[in-house]
């Protein structure tokens, strides 16, 4: 599982706090409001999580996501059996 991070537009305030604390996946644009880097590798998961914790708005969030697959074996045809 990856984390994935969230921006809800509507709550966030651009109090920018975020960007203070992950400036490796959070940019404020010209108005102050974040552009986010929704992947978050495994080395800054917990200032991620710092992050969403400490936003005043709880415009941010984080969620688990699956790891893609390999992409390199063609996926089965639905109703195909199994060997």
């Amino acid at each position: 599982m990856t984390l994935k991070l969230e921006l809800d537009p509507i709550a966030c305030d651009g109090h920018g706090l975020c960007a203070d604390l992950l400036p490796e996946l959070i940019e404020l644009d010209e108005w102050g409001y974040p552009m986010i880097d929704d992947r978050v590798p495994a080395g800054l998961a917990g200032h991620a999580r710092r992050a969403v914790s400490a936003c005043p708005t709880l415009a941010l969030k984080l969620s688990r996501v699956p790891r893609e697959k390999d992409r390199s074996v063609a996926p089965r045809p639905a109703g195909a059996a199994r060997r």
